[in-house]
């Protein structure tokens, strides 16, 4: 008690105005300057040496806050810890910490944006997918919102982007929805910004905008009756040219377009007559396993010298085909009037009304998501045994037989 008897009182701290140093006890100082200044110091030993450390002006920290700091130094030299050098540290902490802060609010959309491209570029599984992500949002976000601060972005923005399409291109208003999505999630992640994603569809821009298949039009890819398919397949056989046999190949499959022009050696077994797409290069992101036909694999076996890696690439180039390669052989085919892709429906209506397979065996053929309710209909390898089946008798249906 009479220590605490010993220590300074406000005022008179105030009055105090001759040059030198008082102590208010516990190694709490105040130092008033030749010029009147005063300072609270706090000093103490360290490894025999006298350290002095700087606790605020006067004017600036009042008492109860100089012994209130003290304290704490006292408290970390108990710790074995100089009070400057932590003192320091946290200092270095803080200013780091106000970069990282500015870098964060320069951040725009569209550096985040890049930055998440380059981030995933390796699970692009082709480089159109890269340049659709690109170009939608270059084309449809960059001038509204590209370049704002990522923080800044918010659900007024982004419908402003995405409202205007959802009734006239609803398609493109999802895609472009989901990818604002993902960027933005992706900031989050990094610290650029925080709080609930503004792009989130469920329980977010549902309440603002009408459900998707109230304002989507369906258009299906034009397909040719399976009952003509006996015809179109004798003239398309009679073609030649890797675009005709990368054709004929996705119509024995039913595989899509972009599988069937990227599809690497490594992907076909001969002996056990499968063909495996990896899961990078599958719209659902699951490997799947392609039973292959005796008239598959002779096709197949048509293209073996042509690449090394690569089934159907371009002489010239030693790229996978063009996307439209199949198109441009339909056109000399004088069947404008149908698409490549449209041949998996000819596929799905052809095993309905001509087979007595199941749905779900069908579905899974075409690489949909419907593996958990075919492995609980079928036995784990019975359900293969059954496609292959299917696919067997599909060729045997194409070919006239």
């Amino acid at each position: 008690m009479a220590k605490e008897v010993e220590r300074l009182s406000d005022i008179e701290v105030a009055k105090k105005t001759k040059v030198g140093l008082y102590p208010d006890g516990g190694g709490l100082y105040l130092r008033v300057g030749p010029n009147g200044v005063k300072n609270w110091a706090f000093r103490y030993m360290l490894g025999g040496k006298p350290q002095e450390m700087g606790l605020g002006g006067f004017n600036k920290v009042p008492l109860a806050d100089a012994r209130r700091r003290a304290s704490e130094a006292r408290g970390l030299l108990a710790d074995c810890m100089d009070p400057i050098e932590h003192c320091q540290q946290q200092a270095q902490t803080q200013h780091r910490a106000a970069k990282e802060l500015v870098a964060a609010r320069s951040m725009t959309f569209d550096d985040c944006r890049d930055a998440y491209l380059r981030a995933h570029g390796a699970n692009w599984r082709n480089l159109n997918n890269r340049k659709q992500w690109i170009n939608t949002l270059s084309t449809y976000v960059t001038p509204v919102f590209g370049s704002i601060p990522v923080h800044d972005v918010d659900i007024t923005l982004i419908t402003k982007v995405i409202a205007p399409l959802w009734s006239t291109k609803p398609q493109t208003a999802s895609l472009i929805r989901g990818r604002i999505e993902t960027v933005l999630e992706w900031a989050k992640g990094r610290g650029f910004r925080t709080g609930e994603n503004p792009a989130r569809w469920r329980g977010h821009l549902d309440q603002l905008l009408p459900a998707l298949s109230s304002v989507r039009t369906i258009e299906p890819h034009a397909a040719l009756p399976y009952e003509e398919l006996g015809s179109f397949m004798k003239d398309l056989q009679g073609r030649t040219g890797a675009s005709a046999v990368a054709l004929q190949l996705l119509i024995l499959t039913a595989a899509r377009t972009e599988h069937v022009l990227g599809a690497h050696w490594p992907e076909i077994d001969f002996a056990n007559r499968l063909w495996t797409i990896p899961a990078g290069r599958t719209k659902n992101c699951t490997e799947h396993r392609v039973p292959l036909a005796e008239a598959a694999l002779v096709l197949l076996k048509s293209m073996k010298g042509r690449g090394e890696d690569l089934i159907f690439s371009s002489v010239r180039t030693g790229k996978p085909l063009a996307a439209n390669t199949m198109r441009a052989v339909l056109k000399r085919m004088n069947r404008g009037d149908i698409t490549a892709h449209g041949f998996r429906s000819t596929f799905r209506r052809w095993a309905a009304e001509c087979t007595s397979f199941s749905h779900e065996l069908v579905e899974m053929a075409l690489a949909y998501t419907m593996h958990n309710k075919v492995e609980t209909a079928y036995p784990s390898e019975d359900f293969f045994d059954k496609r292959r089946r299917l696919m067997n008798a599909w060729s045997d249906f194409c070919n006239g037989r």
